[in-house]
Parts: structure tokens; sequence; C-alpha cells
């Protein structure tokens, strides 16, 4: 999607994000709320399953969190090298959540059916749980809202 060199910049108040405005990313696929999901690097410092944020007139945002700008040794107003691919939206769906959804037919229908960003929303929410029973639950919770009627 991106590879090229970009100037980190912050948005002014206490507490601004710092960021790099990514103007070359088309408004096309994108997930809910105006965010995609990507994946690449950042002055060669691997980026995993990031999200884009929007800007506002159709422009995307990668935010620079502490944490990042740390490693990067750099701030708002430095150059970094960035480059970007979009995380593939139809990744296999982890075995839990499907051996679930197969012992619901219904459920397993209209999930086939969901869009593929909704379908990735779904498994990373699931995914997301601190642990298995909270997992569990969350898929309970799912199966139940893809039974109900459309």
């Amino acid at each position: 999607m991106v590879d090229k060199q970009y100037l980190l910049e912050k948005f002014s108040g206490k507490g601004g994000w710092t960021y790099v405005l990514l103007p070359e990313i088309p408004p096309a696929k994108r997930f809910p709320f105006g965010w995609m999901r990507v994946h690449g690097s950042i002055d060669d410092i691997k980026l995993e399953k990031r999200k884009l944020m929007p800007f506002g007139k159709g422009l995307l945002f990668l935010p620079v969190n502490a944490s990042l700008r740390k490693q990067l040794k750099k701030q708002a107003g430095d150059q970094v090298k960035i480059v970007l691919y979009e995380e593939e939206q139809t990744e296999g769906v982890p075995e839990v959540i499907l051996d679930c959804l197969k012992d619901a037919p219904t459920a397993f229908r209209h999930f086939e059916q969901l869009p593929d960003w909704e379908r990735r929303l779904q498994i990373d929410r699931i995914m997301d749980a601190k642990d298995p029973e909270e997992q569990i639950s969350r898929i309970v919770k799912l199966i139940e809202k893809l039974e109900q009627p459309h």
C-alpha cells in the first residue's frame, strides 16, 4: 500500500496523539468507523495488526504511541520510513470458534454470510478475551445473536 518516508506529526493540545498522515491510501475496503487493518514496518520495526484511523476528508492516519516512538528514538517533526500492507480480512476462523459454529448450523450459515470485516471484528473480539471462559462466553453470545431471525 505504501513504502516511503513520512513526517511524524502531533495533534495539538495536551495528550495529543503523534501520528503519520497517509493520503495515498484509498478510501475503499475499510472497516467500520473508517479504520483499516494493516501490517508492515516503521523504520525497520515490525508492525502487526495495526489500525489506521480516520483523519477526516477521506484521509487515514497511523497512530504512533509513546512506546513505539521510544523504540524509534523519534518524535513529532522527525521523518520515518513506513511500509504498510493491508491485512487480509478473510483469514481463517480459529478452530475453537469454528467448532462451536458447526454445532449451530443456523448461526454458522449466518456467520458465513457476514461481510469479511464483520466476521473479522467478531473473531477479534472473541480472541481478545483474557481467559478461555470469557472466550467461550463471547462465542455463545455470538451464536445467540446469529441465531436470531434477521
